[in-house]
């Protein structure tokens, strides 16, 4: 009998994990084809569905891995997804949820690729972007407002990050900031018992609004070295940018610069901000860049190897970071050290939302859109991804009405 107790106990469990892993599969790939506005946002939604929705994850769970993501090199949003598909249901949830997040906006990255590549140009989209935007600030504004508690329980925490915060808005790099908010905070820790958890992520991706502007980009002369470039050579070029990539769209944008214009001559100069644009137009990661240029290069199996290259890192440093969460927060000292890390992100949040505001508040009617969306969300908590389609319809009326 009890043989057959322990087959049915596992049998459940085994469900248990297979429903699991159906439910990160179907949640990610709804934030693939909705999630505009760069890790920063990205990020605020995830919360706002693993956190307060869902509830997969306290607060402060979701805080802690945010503070492992933004101490390695790579997309944050996409190895937040990862962190959360791993917590959620182990090694499976780990590849589904990456996985989920990735393809959506890879695959709209591939059509706009390919039509790139046989029109000569990027399809009109200034519209939906200058209806989102405003919808994405209200996003993250909103889930900047529900992690203070969390993120801030005690006054020497408030002002290591008010002094991240400066720092960050002077130019310093965010991965010192990070680090030496880690470091100061871990030597106050025998004098304060701040167990304040973790915090927000950092915006990595903040490239040129007007990159999409002209929305009508001719095709720039075939890169003269492309043909020597093969699909082997593609992924390894971008596995290396995604294992050392920290900071913003602007650090993406001259890695690729020093790699494939200035070094390999893959692509031209032209082309090259094209890519960026079209990893600031579709939603998901900004890494879906090295999809567009994979395809340019060297067509389907480029852009295939080309993606896979960029995002294997992310799966691989926190698969080996992930299980390391736990035993730093079990320790004082250690987790003093997390707890300053994720203090300096929350700042590092907060000063991107500023420059991102400034770039995407541009007029009465922006402002108005992130009224909007920022009254829905704070009283009524409507769903984001209806924020992110109204919005984008909003941007489109606004847009042909002048």
């Amino acid at each position: 009998m009890a043989r057959m107790g322990d087959r049915e106990s596992s049998g459940e469990d085994a469900e248990a994990r297979r429903r699991r892993v159906v439910e990160l599969a179907l949640l990610f790939f709804r934030l693939g084809v909705t999630a505009f506005g760069g890790p920063a946002a990205h990020i605020a939604m995830m919360e706002e569905e693993v956190v307060r929705r869902r509830k997969w994850l306290t607060s402060a769970e979701f805080l802690d891995l945010l503070g492992a993501t933004n101490l390695i090199p790579g997309p944050s949003s996409t190895e937040m997804a990862i962190h959360i598909g791993h917590r959620r249901a182990g090694w499976p949830g780990l590849v589904v949820a990456g996985a989920c997040f990735i393809v959506p906006a890879s695959l709209m990255t591939l059509t706009l690729a390919w039509a790139y590549v046989r029109f000569g140009m990027l399809p009109q989209a200034g519209g939906v972007l200058y209806g989102i935007k405003p919808v994405m600030i209200a996003v993250v504004a909103q889930a900047l407002w529900s992690l203070r508690r969390s993120a801030v329980k005690s006054r020497r925490l408030a002002a290591l990050g008010c002094v991240a915060a400066v720092a960050a808005a002077a130019g310093a790099n965010e991965l010192v900031v990070l680090l030496a908010g880690g470091v100061v905070a871990m030597a106050l820790a025998p004098r304060a018992v701040d167990r304040a958890p973790p915090t927000t992520p950092k915006e990595r991706s903040s490239t040129k609004a007007h990159l999409l502007a002209g929305a009508m980009t001719p095709l720039g002369v075939a890169a003269p070295a492309a043909a020597s470039a093969s699909a082997t050579s593609l992924f390894f070029v971008f596995a290396k940018v995604g294992a050392v990539l920290f900071g913003s769209g602007y650090v993406l944008l001259a890695f690729l610069r020093t790699e494939l214009v200035e070094h390999r001559r893959w692509l031209t100069e032209s082309q090259l901000l094209d890519a960026i644009a079209v990893g600031q137009l579709t939603p998901g990661p900004v890494f879906t860049t090295a999809t567009f240029v994979g395809y340019v290069v060297r067509g389907v199996p480029g852009a295939a190897a080309a993606t896979a290259g960029i995002f294997a890192p992310a799966f691989v440093f926190v698969a080996a970071s992930g299980a390391l969460v736990p035993k730093l927060r079990a320790s004082k000292r250690a987790g003093a050290f997390l707890d300053g890390v994720n203090v300096c992100s929350l700042a590092l949040m907060a000063v991107v939302t500023v420059q991102l505001a400034r770039a995407s508040l541009v007029d009465a009617k922006t402002i108005a859109i992130a009224a909007v969306a920022g009254a829905l969300l704070f009283k009524w908590k409507v769903n984001s991804a209806w924020l992110v389609l109204g919005g984008a319809a909003a941007g489109t009326v606004a847009t042909l009405l002048g």
